[in-house]
């Protein structure tokens, strides 16, 4: 679970029981601890500077005044280094004790500046902090370090470490609320329950009060002629049968979702439903029940992603008196356990339901699930069905499957009955119920000079809508505004309008446009750039499976144009990967043996290069087709290893390179920036040149 736990100290006793937790979870995940200190040197300096001034007359001659900033600047620095070692000592000397592997980091700089860009850029998957540092009091709620390092992480879960006792007998209390985060913090408790043997909690808590007392806020400041607008009595009614009523049901939907995940994590879990401020209500629950650990998201349901830290989470990590973990890590619950708990079906739409063969069923009301998760159903009834359908399928696809189902009566078939394995029901669906999940939506190509089928031209007409782009996951949303991503959970506001417009520029810059049929016969077209690049793919079925990767990926976005500039990534990816064709095991006639280029010539160094590559990373560069793309690949590496400071690329540092080079690309494919995005990854100006002449070398 974790991997690596990183524990920085001061040697105050909040951090010692930090290391001695960290030490506990790294015998129970086999993991490795990181222990650090950040000193301030050049900080002591600059104060030292400062009272140069008030130092005694007899200080301020030069001669005198150099001594003792010589004698200060020695003690500073080699006193804090001192200091820093004797801290890391005593973690060293308990990790010695149970056998644990070690890295010690000695850091200068600003502490919790230097903590939070050391965390966020190393990937730690657990950071274990005392909540007050060595200079705490009495009335010491939080730290300063360990707020501001908590509020500027996002990739590290981070436990705060409150209680002084070890782990004691106490259990493990997640909330949840809906969100991503929450559900992240779950799977967190019940892999600590299982892994130490506790007994694992979910609360959750609403407000059904606000709502009841807002009302009355806006009612007191109303007018009368305002008030029969308004109509008090019919509102109040609202509000206590549907408004309290519903937000019981969605947060006692959480906690059924919760013992879903748990059971199939094979945990039992006890679940609690609590009602009033959310802080307050498990405050005063943890203050009653005295958990060993309160885990909580980052930010909650209602949050925006920016934020640093959810209000509720802040104020329990102030008052909370047990040990917090604040969960950074995601997890969105299966659409089909989502809408078992919060989504209902009217007797109508179940019937319908059931006309769908038996092997096919699970695969539709899936595709309709997400559909309306994503719009904000709650009831599914007809019409949310044909809406769903109708977003769905192109016509010519529903005729077919009214025809089949026609058929199927005719015949006197059960349709409850009917059975097919998981790849032929795949096989079967895939071209409609399932496919529908991707959203893949194609803009009509120009100049085909071809008649379309009738199911074609009725696919391609569907161009007329607006899609959407959820910012958290990439998920793809057409026609009215989503109200929640199906996939991540994240508010419909997260959702940005996908901009077409520089994709036609891609095109339009690199020409040589010629349509081609796409993997299910929709015309496409590809620049000439694009179809070069591709040759860099072996031919056959690798060559095949790429095209409609990148195909099917465009028309996500409404795309029916194929460019080098959006293709570039997946056809380098296809081209370095390993394909073992499915005869590769018989023998055939033997080709003659490459000769291998020097280590020079394979990773494109020259000389005076500062760099020196490792053989396991100039074999890794190797796997990037010749050319633009392996000149590309190159430089992202060199530029994460620039960014790290080292000279020395091994295979790590060159997959780490590519890999957060595939993030930042993926993230440009979705806001289109891919020009800019590759010239500042590169640290090139010349990136549309390079990519213009890709296919000549390959």
């Amino acid at each position: 679970m974790y991997k690596t736990i990183y524990v920085p100290v001061d040697n105050s006793d909040h951090s010692n029981m930090a290391v001695e937790l960290g030490v506990q979870f790294a015998k129970t995940f086999g993991s490795k601890i990181v222990g650090s200190h950040v000193y301030a040197a050049k900080m002591h300096d600059k104060r030292f500077k400062q009272m140069e001034a008030g130092l005694p007359e007899e200080y301020h001659d030069e001669k005198e005044l150099d001594r003792q900033r010589q004698i200060h600047d020695s003690l500073i620095t080699r006193g804090l280094q001192i200091i820093t070692d004797s801290y890391l000592d005593f973690v060293d000397q308990k990790c010695t004790e149970s056998n644990i592997p070690l890295e010690r980091k000695s850091l200068e700089g600003r502490n919790w500046k230097v903590l939070a860009e050391d965390i966020n850029k190393s990937g730690y998957d657990l950071t274990i902090m005392g909540a007050v540092g060595v200079g705490a009091v009495k009335d010491s709620i939080i730290g300063s370090n360990t707020e501001r390092v908590l509020r500027r992480v996002r990739n590290s879960d981070m436990f705060i470490v409150k209680d002084l006792k070890p782990v004691n007998e106490g259990k493990i209390v997640g909330a949840v609320d809906g969100s991503p985060y929450s559900f992240g913090g779950l799977k967190t408790a019940l892999a600590l329950g299982k892994a130490l043997n506790k007994p694992v909690e979910a609360i959750s808590a609403f407000d059904p009060y606000f709502h009841y007392a807002a009302f009355h806020s806006i009612s007191g400041v109303l007018n009368e002629e305002a008030g029969k607008v308004f109509r008090f009595k019919e509102q109040e009614k609202l509000h206590e049968e549907v408004i309290d009523s519903g937000l019981a049901k969605i947060y006692q939907s959480h906690l059924d979702i919760s013992r879903e995940v748990a059971q199939e994590e094979e945990w039992d879990i006890k679940t609690t439903l609590l009602d009033g401020k959310a802080f307050e209500k498990i405050m005063q629950y943890v203050r009653k029940e005295q958990p060993w650990l309160l885990i909580v998201g980052r930010i909650g349901v209602h949050s925006d992603d920016d934020m640093d830290i959810g209000s509720n989470t802040e104020n329990l990590l102030r008052t909370a008196n047990c040990n917090i973990l604040i969960s950074n890590k995601k997890f969105v619950p299966p659409i089909d356990t989502q809408a078992e708990y919060t989504i209902a079906w009217t007797e109508e739409a179940l019937r319908r339901m059931e006309k769908i063969p038996v092997f096919a069923r699970g695969v539709a009301k899936t595709a309709i699930h997400r559909f309306a998760i994503e719009k904000g159903h709650t009831i599914i009834s007809n019409s949310v069905i044909d809406d769903a359908v109708g977003d769905i399928l192109p016509k010519g696809a529903m005729d077919a499957m009214k025809a089949l189902g026609g058929t199927l009566d005719a015949a006197g078939i059960d349709r409850n009955t009917m059975q097919a394995d998981e790849g032929v029901a795949k096989d079967l669906m895939g071209s409609t119920l399932s496919g529908m999940m991707s959203q893949v939506v194609e803009e009509k190509p120009v100049g085909t000079g071809e008649a379309m089928n009738a199911s074609t031209k009725s696919y391609l007409d569907r161009m007329s809508k607006t899609y959407y782009v959820c910012g958290g996951c990439g998920y793809i949303g057409k026609g009215d505004h989503p109200v929640q991503c199906p996939v991540c959970g994240l508010d419909g506001a997260q959702f940005k309008e996908v901009d077409k417009s520089v994709f036609d520029a891609a095109a339009k810059s690199e020409g040589g446009l010629e349509t081609q049929l796409s993997y299910d016969d929709i015309p496409m077209q590809w620049t000439k750039d694009a179809r070069e690049a591709i040759r860099a793919v072996p031919a056959g079925f690798q060559q095949r499976r790429a095209k409609a990767r990148i195909e099917k990926s465009a028309r996500k976005l409404g795309m029916t144009t194929i460019t080098l500039e959006y293709a570039g990534t997946m056809i380098q990816e296809a081209a370095s990967e390993d394909y073992t064709p499915i005869f590769a095991n018989k023998p055939g006639p033997e080709a003659p043996a490459a000769q291998p280029e020097s280590p020079q010539e394979a990773n494109g160094t020259d000389a005076g290069s500062p760099y020196t590559w490792e053989p396991e990373a100039i074999k890794r560069l190797e796997r990037a087709p010749a050319g633009f793309m392996r000149d590309c690949t190159k430089a992202l590496i060199i530029k994460h290893a620039e960014k790290i400071g080292t000279t020395t690329i091994t295979l790590d540092v060159a997959t780490q390179g590519i890999e957060q080079a595939k993030h930042t690309m993926e993230e440009a494919m979705k806001s289109g920036n891919v020009k800019d995005i590759v010239a500042r990854l590169t640290g090139t100006g010349a990136t549309s040149e390079a990519q213009s002449g890709a296919g000549h070398h390959g």
